[in-house]
Parts: C-alpha cells; sequence; structure tokens
C-alpha cells in the first residue's frame, strides 16, 4: 500500500544532515534544523536559510513594578516549532551562517490597541529582543524569551510586531504575553517570518475579534494595511516568500511549447469555457501562446503561509504525490515492457497484491531512499518485488464487483454519491442538438422497464411512487464521444443507467443505455442493456456496466472531486485572505477549512490534471479531461446547491419535511451518504449558528460590515466572477444568511470531500470495482464476423481488454492510494479548537458542544453499520459505511473528516 510521505517548496532547499542528527546542537542541549533555501540566479536576494519552528510565544507575568508605579514588567517566551524535510539544492551554508545561526534572536514591539489621548495618535510600542532559550529540552521546540517594561496607560496590547533580525526564516505559532491586569493575552500566528533582508516587520494581532467598525482605534491602520499587502498589486511575478493572494485564470494545464499538442484552452473568463479562478502567480508567458503561463518553475506558487507544515511535508501531502509521480510511476513504467498491454487473466490483476510487480534491479534502494514508507512492500529479493496492499472492499469480499447489488448500493454508500438522481419524467430526452447528436428520445421503453419490474407495478406507478432512479451520463458526455474516440484505445459513451427501489430499501439496476453519436458518416448507435442469466446478454451487461463504471469514475474524479471541492474552494480562500482581516470573527471561523488546499491545488495543477498529466493518460476524458470540467461547471454549478440538503433536494433525493429529522424526508430512508451527512451538516450547522450569532447579535451589523459585504461579493464577482449574473446567489444580509453561507463552504470543504475521496482506494484500487477507462467499444456496436466470434468464445478476454492497462491501471492504483491517506497531522472537524475560540468563552463553550455531537456521531455510525434491517451498511462482505465518520488514524482507513481539502 502507499503510505504519503512528502513535502512542497516553490523553491528549493537543502537539509543538511540526516534526519535522525540533522540538528545543530548549542550549550544547554538546544537544536534546531538547518536548511539553506536558495532563490533563483534572477533574483539579487541573498541565499535564504530555514529553520523550522512550531511557535508559541507565552508571555509568562511577574509582579512587578517600578518604584514609581509607571511600568509593568511582562516577560515573553517564543517557541518555535522544528519543521523536517525539504526538496534538495545545492546550497551550502559558510562558516559565519552557523554563528549567525546559534545566536539569532528576534525584535518584538507590542502594540497599543488605544490611540494617544493627548495626541490622537498612535502610542509609541514597546520593544525588546528575544533571545534563544538554552535550557530546552534537546530535540524539542526552541524557545525564546523577551522582557518588556509596559508602561501603566500602555492600554490593552492589540497587536505584535515581529522581525526576524537573521537569514533564517522560521515559523512561528502563536504569542502568550502574561503580566498585564486583565490576564494573559494571546496572539495566534501560525506563519513563517521572513529574513531579515527582506527588511519587514510582520504584525499579528491578538486572539480577540473585532467587527471592522469595533476595531480599536489604534489598530484600525494596521488593519487596513496588513489586507492591502496581502492583496498586493497584480503585478510581477510572485517569489517563493511571497505572501500575496490575488485571482487568475487557469491557463496554466498546457505546454505548448514543449509540444502544440500539450497545449489546452484558458478556463475562465469566457462564456466558451466558464471556471473559478485560481491564485494569481505572475509567471512568464509561453512562447507559442502567449495566452498560456509557462510551466517551468519546480512546483507552483503558492501564499507562503498556505505551504504544507514540516510534518506535512514529510510524512504526506505534496512530497507523497511528487514522490510517486517522479519516481514510482517511472520505475513501475521501466518495468512494464508494453505500455498499452492489458491484464489477460483476472489472476494477473490478483498478483498485484499477493506477488507484486517487478521492479528494475536498481530502483529498491532509490525508491526507499526517495519514499520510505510509501509503499507496502518492497521484498528483500533479487527481483525487487513492489506489492500493492489489498483494498478493504475486495478483501471483504474479492467477487463484490461482480453484484449488481452492489453496483447499486455504491451509489448510495460509494465513492461517487453526488450523481444518482429521482426519475420524475417520461419518456427520457436529451436536450441536446438532433442535428448534431442523432434522435432525442431514449431507447430505454415503458415496456423494458416493466419486463424489468416484471409485473410489480407499472412504469407509471413506479414514477409516482418514486421507485425509479437514474445516473444520467448522458447529454453530459455525448457532446464528447467523438472527441475522445479520435485518440488511440479511448472509447466514450452517453449513457442513462435505471435502477428501481425494491421494498426492502436496496437499488436494483434494471437497464442500461449506451449512445453514440453520428461519427465518420455512421448515424446514431444506442443500444439498451439488461440484466441476463443467459450467458450473451450476461456478458454484455457486463460490457454496459464497465462503461458506465468509466464514465462515472471519470465524473466523479473531475467534477464531484476536483471541480466541486478542490477547484471551487480556492476562490472563497483567497477572498477571505484579501477581504476578512485576520481579526475578523469570520476569517478565524473559515480559517481551519483552508488548511493546505491552495498548495494541493497548486500540485494538481503541476501533476495531477495538466497536459498528459495522470487524469488525462487514466481517464475516459484524456486531453479533455480539465476542459470538461469547465463544461460540467457552465451546465450544473450553483453555489446554492452546494450544501448537502439543496443538493439532495435538487435531485429528486429528499423534500422539505419539518416534521421529518433534519426537515428533510429521504426518498430512499436507507441512503447512507444522506443519512449520515445531513446528522453532519445540522452539527456543523449548529457550531456556525452560535459562532454568528454571538458576533451578529443584530442583523444590521451584516449589512454594515463593510469587510464581510466586500467579501462575499468578490466571490461571487471575480472568484466564481463567470457565474456572477446567474440568479441563484444567495444574499448577504441577514445571520441567516451568512450561516447558511459558511456552512456551505465549510461543508464542500470537509464532509463533501471526505466523501469523496477518502474511499477513492478502498473502492477504485480494485479497479474492475471502477475502471476509470474504457479501450474498446461494445462487443456489438458495428461487429464484424471475427469481432463477434471472439467475444463469443472469449468473453471474459473481451471484457479484460476494455479495462485499463497494466500501466494505466498501476498509476492510478498508486495515486488512488495517497490521495486516501490521512496525514499524521491531520485536523479533523469539531476536533481541536482555534486559539481564539478558547479565549472566547462563549464561542468556547460552543466548540465544546460541537466537539461532543462530533464524539456522539462516530457512535451513530457504528449502530448504523451494526443494524441488519438497513441493507445499504450491512451485510456479508460488505463495506460498513465510514466515509462520515469525523475521526481517524493517519493512513488509508475509510473513514476521517479533516477540515480541509488538505490532500
Amino acid at each position: 500500500m502507499l503510505k504519503p510521505q512528502i513535502n512542497h517548496q516553490s523553491q528549493s532547499t537543502k537539509t543538511l544532515f540526516p534526519f535522525e542528527n540533522s540538528f545543530l546542537h548549542g550549550n544547554g542541549g538546544q537544536s534546531f534544523l538547518l536548511q539553506v533555501q536558495s532563490r533563483p540566479s534572477s533574483s539579487n536576494k541573498a541565499p535564504k536559510v530555514r529553520v523550522g519552528f512550531s511557535s508559541n510565544i507565552k508571555a509568562i507575568s511577574i509582579p512587578f513594578t517600578d518604584r514609581n508605579n509607571k511600568f509593568t514588567k511582562v516577560k515573553a517566551v517564543v517557541t518555535v516549532k522544528r519543521t523536517y524535510g525539504s526538496i534538495i539544492s545545492d546550497a551550502t551554508l559558510t562558516p559565519s551562517d552557523f554563528l549567525d545561526m546559534l545566536g539569532m534572536s528576534l525584535q518584538l514591539e507590542l502594540v497599543s490597541a488605544e490611540l494617544d489621548p493627548k495626541t490622537g495618535l498612535e502610542k509609541a510600542t514597546v520593544k525588546d529582543f528575544a533571545a534563544r532559550d538554552r535550557l530546552a529540552k534537546d530535540g524539542g521546540d526552541i524557545t525564546y524569551r523577551a522582557e518588556f517594561k509596559v508602561p501603566l496607560d500602555f492600554g490593552d496590547v492589540g497587536a505584535i510586531y515581529v522581525k526576524n533580525l537573521h537569514n533564517l526564516e522560521f515559523f512561528l505559532k502563536d504569542v502568550v504575553l502574561e503580566g498585564f491586569p486583565n490576564g494573559p493575552i494571546n496572539i495566534a500566528c501560525d506563519s513563517w517570518i521572513e529574513a531579515n533582508f527582506e527588511n519587514e516587520k510582520r504584525v499579528f494581532f491578538t486572539t480577540k475579534s473585532y467587527l471592522p467598525d469595533k476595531t480599536p482605534t489604534g489598530l484600525e491602520r494596521l488593519r487596513g494595511e496588513e489586507l492591502e499587502k496581502l492583496r498586493g498589486n497584480g503585478q510581477g511575478k510572485r517569489e517563493f516568500s511571497d505572501r500575496i493572494y490575488d485571482y487568475d485564470v487557469y491557463n496554466d494545464f498546457g505546454d505548448p511549447d514543449s509540444n502544440p499538442d500539450l497545449a489546452r484552452p484558458v478556463l475562465g473568463g469566457t462564456e466558451q469555457y466558464p471556471y473559478p479562478r485560481r491564485c494569481r502567480t505572475g509567471r512568464n508567458r509561453s512562447r507559442k501562446d502567449p495566452n498560456t503561463e509557462k510551466r517551468d518553475d519546480l512546483l507552483f506558487y503558492v501564499p507562503r503561509d498556505e505551504s504544507f507544515s514540516g510534518i506535512k511535508t514529510v510524512q504526506f501531502g505534496a512530497k507523497a504525490i511528487y514522490s510517486v509521480l517522479h519516481s514510482l510511476i517511472p520505475t513501475l513504467t521501466s518495468a512494464i515492457i508494453d505500455p498499452d498491454r492489458g491484464f489477460p487473466y483476472f489472476t494477473e490483476i490478483d498478483k498485484l497484491f499477493n506477488e507484486g510487480v517487478n521492479l528494475p534491479k536498481k530502483s529498491k534502494t532509490s525508491l526507499i531512499n526517495v519514499i520510505p514508507g510509501l509503499v507496502k512492500d518492497v521484498t528483500d529479493t533479487a527481483q525487487n518485488i513492489l506489492k500493492f496492499e489489498t483494498p478493504e472492499a475486495m478483501d471483504r469480499d474479492k467477487f463484490f464487483w461482480l453484484r449488481d447489488d452492489e453496483f447499486a448500493r455504491q451509489t448510495l454508500a460509494g465513492l461517487n454519491p453526488y450523481s444518482l438522481e429521482l426519475v420524475t419524467e417520461w419518456p427520457l430526452k436529451s436536450t441536446l442538438d438532433p442535428e448534431i447528436y442523432g434522435p432525442l428520445e431514449s431507447a430505454i421503453t415503458k415496456e423494458i422497464i416493466e419486463q424489468e419490474i416484471k409485473g410489480f407495478m407499472t412504469l407509471e406507478e413506479a414514477i409516482e411512487q418514486k421507485k425509479l432512479f437514474m445516473l444520467d451520463y448522458h447529454d453530459l458526455f455525448l457532446p464528447y464521444v467523438e472527441r475522445v474516440r479520435e485518440v488511440k484505445d479511448i472509447v466514450l459513451y452517453g449513457s442513462r443507467t435505471i435502477f428501481f427501489l425494491n421494498p426492502d430499501g436496496t437499488l436494483r439496476p434494471l437497464a442500461i443505455e449506451l449512445v453514440r453519436p453520428p461519427i465518420d458518416g455512421k448515424p446514431q448507435w444506442k443500444r439498451v442493456y439488461t440484466p441476463s442469466w443467459h450467458s450473451t446478454e450476461g456478458w454484455l451487461w457486463r460490457h454496459a456496466k464497465a462503461h458506465v463504471l468509466a464514465t462515472d469514475s471519470t465524473y466523479h474524479q473531475l467534477v464531484a472531486h476536483w471541480l466541486r471541492t478542490h477547484c471551487c474552494t480556492e476562490p472563497y480562500i483567497i477572498a477571505t485572505n484579501r477581504q476578512l482581516s485576520a481579526m475578523h470573527p469570520i476569517h478565524r471561523l473559515l480559517y481551519p477549512h483552508f488548511r493546505y488546499t491552495m498548495e494541493i491545488n497548486a500540485l494538481a495543477r503541476k501533476a495531477l490534471v495538466n497536459a498528459e498529466g495522470i487524469i488525462e493518460s487514466t481517464f475516459s476524458s484524456n486531453k479533455y479531461s480539465t476542459e470538461y470540467s469547465s463544461f460540467v461547471y457552465g451546465k450544473k454549478w450553483r453555489f446554492d446547491h452546494e450544501g448537502l440538503p439543496n443538493d439532495l433536494i435538487s435531485r429528486g433525493l429528499a423534500i422539505e419535511d419539518p416534521s421529518a429529522p433534519h426537515g428533510l424526508k429521504l426518498t430512499i430512508e436507507d441512503h447512507p451518504f444522506a443519512n449520515d451527512g445531513l446528522v453532519l451538516w445540522d452539527s456543523m450547522k449548529q457550531w456556525f449558528t452560535d459562532y454568528v450569532n454571538h458576533y451578529y447579535p443584530n442583523p444590521s451589523l451584516i449589512k454594515s460590515d463593510k469587510e464581510l459585504q466586500a467579501w462575499w461579493s468578490e466571490i461571487r464577482n471575480v472568484g466564481h466572477g463567470d457565474k456572477k449574473d446567474e440568479p441563484w446567489w444567495p444574499v448577504l444580509e441577514t445571520p441567516e444568511d451568512l450561516i447558511e453561507i459558511v456552512t456551505t463552504i465549510a461543508w464542500v470543504t470537509s464532509g463533501h470531500h471526505a466523501a469523496v475521496n477518502f474511499g477513492q482506494y478502498t473502492y477504485g484500487g480494485y479497479f474492475p470495482n471502477r475502471p476509470t477507462i474504457a479501450r474498446t467499444t461494445m462487443p456489438d456496436e458495428d461487429p464484424t464476423e471475427e469481432k463477434w466470434k471472439f467475444f463469443l468464445n472469449k468473453p471474459e478476454t473481451v471484457l479484460l481488454n476494455s479495462f485499463p492497462s497494466q500501466m494505466q491501471a498501476t498509476k492510478v492504483m498508486t495515486i488512488l492510494d495517497v490521495l486516501s491517506s490521512h496525514s499524521p497531522d491531520e485536523e479533523y472537524i469539531g476536533d481541536v479548537p482555534e486559539p481564539s475560540w478558547k479565549d472566547e468563552p462563549v464561542i468556547k463553550a460552543a466548540f465544546q458542544m460541537y466537539n461532543g455531537r462530533m464524539k456522539e456521531f462516530e457512535g451513530i455510525i457504528d449502530d448504523r453499520n451494526a443494524n441488519e434491517d438497513l441493507k445499504n451498511r450491512n451485510g456479508a462482505g460488505m463495506m460498513p459505511y465510514e466515509l462520515l465518520k469525523p475521526f481517524s488514524k493517519p493512513g488509508v482507513t475509510g473513514k476521517g473528516v479533516p477540515n480541509s481539502i488538505s490532500i
């Protein structure tokens, strides 16, 4: 099994010592990790050394006043957290650099929240230098101490300036000041502090939250200036150390300078290709396409504080994916002689788990060095065998993927619960242009449905009683069928799959329709397949299911996962940092839901969704993958349907019912994703309600909050500007409006993402269950006599030939395992409060209740999975539904809901 291990640096760094002994020791046993940051040759800045910290500045109160009662003495303890791991560069340290680090210190300045009543100006700051504490335990956090003499008339401390006096970048977590009459003052930082040559003091506000018009007068200028710095001026190329948040279109998927075939359309900013916005990097433009940015940076820019922490960097995230893409997959590629070769037998697929893949003889050492612990086993043999972990779904039932009931169940409790919808009209018809795509009417007739229902009820009764459901990939994929089929060994259909709701609450597939539009002078082709005990019809049904699953896998990865979570969240993050001050309560509410998302998105643009990246080379949409996600964004995405209740209602899976639990009556009562998701949604919404009502007790405060209104306006008009004129955008006028908006955003980053991400290896690791691509047409599509005869004689071989090739399958298995893993430093929903929440008694109490609900929710899920009456989550060999269980241990677990899209 793949165990994520990876780090990201937008510029290269070098770790000077082996991991276990990589700390330079000073007096008193203090130690820290040394890294050198290399900048591009075009920069005039000196090389930069990194030191990692988990920062904590704690000020300890000392009951001291000077003889004239003019000053209070305050001591500060600064704790800096170690970070680990870096991408290697050729940078070196000079002897003076070592001496510099041994004597490093910080300059701190306390900022009063009040203006001078005599002058009306800001009060002078109180300064001191922080020196490293020599008494810290070896290997532990690094601490620094400072002592201030604070005038008694200084007033409340509202902020602190921090200046790094040496050429060492470090990570500062927080500051706690004690010694003031009103008790300790906490200042949360969680930020990288640039080295002295940047010549900039950083400001951090206390954990006290303020609406804009309640800002203490002594902090008004700083509040505005800090936001201006984060917005930047929209000019120039962003540097590694920058903290600027700005918008741009997606013009970096393609690489036309390398190969004209790698050119991809710019997504966003046009009617043809609508899309959310990403973070601006300011890179140079391509020589061959001035609308496209170059892709020659090692890794793409993200604002400095959006980067993975040191722990995340080593154990997970960018480094794991980077290592998989640049070490493991090339090794697998060299081990597989024919990249187009499929699996000749199902037993050959099984060998990936029980025998493994023969790697080149020299690969074992390099793999272990680059990605230690990333794979289940590289056996100590002459052949160097790489084994994959058996996915839990296959481990429970080897033949789970064959069963029709499991095929249906996974639409409710599998990897993609976002596509199933209620059938409300008949006959089924397309909305596409018949001149281009052929006749509009579906080939699934009333007679076929009633035959498969087997006389239980009529079609009309089934629709009236809400018994028919559908996966409708007809109009969403048919426009791409002809273009995709021009690519070698890829076949795509528009499809419809109809399910019937059985009396026991389970779904049963009734029919699959596959459609090919007119191509190469041939007329439209469409066929309907139904389950059958007859061998020929039974094998055709299995082939049809494989095509539907390949389509569903593509839609899941590009739309339900990438577009609706990763891509659509980035504008929320950018707007929050540009328009909401760090002291704004809504900034602090949303902050944990944005952790690491911009970093993982940048890596995805670099190596996953880029031209000829993993997605294009292994999924049915191929080189049209990102364009396809733009097509669906334009057709279907709307913010007001991104929250779970409205999403279910929009697909006919629920109706509003004040008397029902959660205010919704589910169309399918035993719906694992919906039932668990609504408990999570309600718990989250209650927490957000408590929080918002505390800071906005009067509705007028919403309208008068200039930062909040600018934030929501920027999300609509800039971040999702291609949709700005849609009538469905929520207004932001009342606390209820704000509660719905922030709950929706947080749901997308937590519950939605967890439901579509952390089960990827569980359900997709054994790829016959969820093939990502179909390489051959249906056996009965324009068959030759020879083709049909071969199918009749070797139906299993024909099915295997349609599955992904060995190269495609192992690529997908490798990356899905990394994406399904939890990091050791994962932050889970409702688990740990933010510092500002702990310092506000009302908010602290509300969060404690939230935490209690999450723990109770774990037990609710366990009870549901143990209930034998719930047949969609309990049965022999069946995977329990745990994707929305709040907490998890590290690794691939098929459970756990992080606050944010952290992978």
